[in-house]
């Protein structure tokens, strides 16, 4: 089989990290696989180092969150060349199947008119707008397939899609060495660490992680906090929500360790992970990786997460930063067998539901039922 994989970003985020590992499968199904990739960024050079065959193609750059009416025009205007240019690879390539990873694709993928089977793999919310519309109605005119990492995500595109090619697939991880895998009864009980992992950015919640810490800070002043990643944008607005955050955190025991390439060097050294992301955020891969390390996660009760967090069970939901804050410290004031027992059920949970072996076997048996 000949796949030709489109993604919309270079820099490498969650939706880039699930190609990358991906790859691999393809390669042992024996599939022969072209990844068209905007930029030389980060994902461009992990795939050619994985010594598969790269392109790369125009789209973008945009401005990062709302586009602008300028971006709208940019796009429109390069969405012909784009579609002549992922004609031509599908051509040379002989595709038997688009894989689209990225939505701003789409109407230049619906342009080149192919023949052959298209897979939309939705990561992400899109929200109500003209953008929505015009993927919406690429992925009807191509009669495109849809993958979804959760039901939230997915739900704006069953307008345009039958139900028999729409299917919802939670995202997998691969899990941390055995040595990473600390049981938490054994853990010091003096001077926990909570963290939060995600690039920043105002949907993935720092701001609201910072003060979230100062209420604990208060209760247990032994506390320490970390903040790994950076932003993943090179933007003014990027740039200032950082120092915003990092000037909330003044006077606070927070660490800024920046983006880290091992996740779970970082979550081994956690006893409690705050997932507070905005209302729009999808099911966050940092909450597979920290059910697989056997951290504790405390989350917003947003977006896609309420599907893959069992409250009270392998984690814990919260409405409010002030509701984060006091189930933080109640878990780490409280018995430590609770935490033991939630922490061993998250790890029982990402070994039913979420491993990257499933993950990719569902992905590659669908593909295969698609190309049939």
């Amino acid at each position: 089989m000949n796949l030709l994989l489109l993604d919309q970003f270079s820099d490498l985020g969650g939706a880039q990290q699930v190609l990358l590992e991906l790859l691999p499968a393809f390669r042992r199904r024996g599939w022969k696989v072209l990844v068209g990739i905007p930029g030389q960024g980060i994902l461009f050079e992990r795939v050619r180092e994985s010594g598969f065959e790269t392109e790369k193609i125009e789209c973008g750059p945009y401005t990062s969150g709302r586009k602008s009416r300028a971006d709208l025009v940019r796009f429109l205007g390069g969405t012909a060349a784009l579609g002549r240019h992922i004609r031509e690879m599908a051509g040379r390539l002989r595709a038997d199947l688009i894989y689209v990873n990225g939505p701003r694709l789409l109407p230049a993928t619906a342009w080149a008119r192919l023949s052959v089977p298209v897979l939309f793999h939705a990561h992400s919310y899109l929200g109500p707008g003209p953008v929505r519309v015009l993927a919406g109605r690429s992925l009807r005119s191509t009669r495109a397939w849809v993958l979804g990492t959760c039901r939230f995500v997915a739900e704006p595109w069953r307008r345009y899609v039958p139900e028999d090619r729409l299917k919802i697939l939670y995202n997998g991880v691969a899990g941390p060495p055995p040595d990473r895998v600390v049981e938490m009864l054994v853990r010091p009980a003096t001077s926990p660490r909570i963290g939060c992992i995600g690039r920043i950015a105002p949907e993935k919640g720092q701001r609201e992680f910072v003060a979230a810490a100062r209420i604990i800070h208060q209760a247990i002043p032994e506390c320490r906090f970390s903040i790994f990643g950076a932003p993943l944008f090179v933007d003014p607005a990027a740039l200032r929500y950082d120092a915003e955050v990092r000037a909330a955190a003044d006077g606070l025991p927070v660490e800024f360790a920046g983006w880290v390439q091992d996740v779970y060097a970082s979550l081994a050294n956690l006893d409690l992970l705050l997932v507070p992301s905005a209302g729009h955020e999808a099911t966050t891969r940092v909450i597979l990786e920290a059910f697989a390390a056997g951290v504790p996660v405390i989350a917003f009760r947003a977006g896609g997460i309420p599907e893959v967090v069992d409250h009270q069970v392998d984690g814990l939901l919260a409405d409010s930063t002030e509701e984060m804050a006091r189930l933080a410290i109640d878990l780490l004031t409280g018995d430590r067998a609770r935490i033991a027992v939630m922490s061993h059920a998250a790890r029982e949970t990402w070994r039913r539901r979420f491993t990257l072996e499933r993950n990719h076997q569902q992905v590659l048996e669908w593909i295969g039922n698609i190309v049939q």
